[in-house]
């Protein structure tokens, strides 16, 4: 069990619990989909010897089966009723993990209830995430499936006149056809708004010569998926097509340097490398990729600064990309998994596609 495995590497650190509030942590651990974040506090609590004990509103009293809970109703007060978790796991002193998204009002009152001294649970919980067992990369080839086939039908669709706004939408809607949802809110990026890689779809309508960035994810099952690809409306201007060229060689690359045992910043500079030898340097703004899972951006970051060593089983994103003021900008992104070498998990087409 998950629990089991933090508590393990919470003895062998020297830290007394943990408490988790819900967020994909709390769902790694528990499994229990509770999206309580509001004004009613719902911890995990943990101690090191691998006992645990859920704080949870009586709202979920049909949600939570088979697991150590304690309900609360509207009108109680959790905090009396955590105090009592705590003190009976033993983790109302020492060095106790916190959940590093918990509402601060709720740690404000944890720490009133207790002496704790508080660490980041990312620091420990990261070192289990990074490293996704079989049925989580099962889970994440069927997420990337679905963006897959949603590019396909991205290229049946007429384009030129539409807005970004609506074609955002209705790539969301083709997300949720077929998956549990979106993992980000859908980027669509056409002509000069390509330069800006995080754009906000506007009212701006597609029209012939743009090059159109298209960046978006899907969930199945708590697992994330995030694919890019950059598509032409017609001939793109020759500058545009040379940075395609040069952006997808890039890519190509540092997915052939992934490796079992190679740091993380090895990949990025992989990337980085072939951009700056074709002028481009100071035009490729971002890291290489970033991790993928419960979480669309989550360890290990494939950036300059990334002394991860890479693992079988981590998974994360191959992203590089070009953006000029005032031309645009290309992108694309492939979910790449660690098999002794790299492994896509994305398919869709990379040549340059007209439309």
């Amino acid at each position: 069990m998950r629990i089991g495995k933090l508590a393990k590497l919470m003895n062998e650190r020297g830290f007394d619990g943990a408490l988790v509030s819900p967020g994909s942590n709390f769902y790694y651990l528990t499994g229990l989909r509770i999206h309580e974040a509001g004004e009613r506090p719902t911890l995990l609590a943990i101690n090191a010897d691998g006992e645990f004990h859920l704080l949870v509103p009586s709202l979920y009293e049909n949600v939570v089966r088979d697991f150590p809970v304690t309900f609360w109703r509207d009108g109680e007060n959790p905090y009396e009723k955590l105090s009592a978790v705590m003190g009976e796991l033993g983790i109302k002193a020492g060095r106790v993990l916190i959940e590093n998204t918990m509402r601060a009002d709720w740690l404000i009152e944890v720490m009133r209830i207790s002496s704790i001294e508080p660490y980041p649970l990312s620091s420990l919980i990261r070192e289990l995430r990074m490293r996704k067992d079989r049925e989580e990369i099962k889970l994440m080839e069927k997420a990337a499936r679905v963006v897959d086939e949603v590019f396909e039908e991205i290229l049946s669709w007429d384009l030129v006149g539409t807005t970004e706004k609506e074609l955002a939408l209705r790539i969301e809607l083709a997300i949720r056809e077929r998956s549990d949802g979106i993992s980000f809110e859908p980027i669509v990026a056409g002509g000069e708004n390509g330069a800006n890689p995080h754009h906000e779809p506007s009212e701006r309508k597609l029209r012939k010569g743009d090059m159109v960035i298209l960046d978006y994810g899907a969930r199945w099952r708590g697992y994330c998926s995030d694919i890019t690809r950059t598509v032409a409306l017609g001939r793109p201007s020759e500058k545009l097509v040379e940075i395609y060229e040069v952006v997808k060689d890039a890519q190509e690359q540092a997915f052939q340097a992934v490796r079992e045992g190679v740091k993380a910043r090895e990949i990025d500079g992989t990337a980085r490398s072939v951009i700056e030898k074709a002028g481009y340097g100071r035009f490729f703004t971002h890291r290489t990729g970033h991790g993928l899972g419960l979480d669309v951006h989550e360890e290990p970051y494939i950036g300059p600064d990334g002394e991860v060593v890479l693992e079988n089983g981590m998974t994360f994103t191959i992203e590089p990309g070009i953006y000029v003021p005032g031309l645009g900008g290309v992108r694309i992104e492939d979910d790449v998994v660690v098999k002794g070498k790299g492994r896509r998990l994305t398919k869709a087409e990379r040549e340059l596609i007209i439309l």
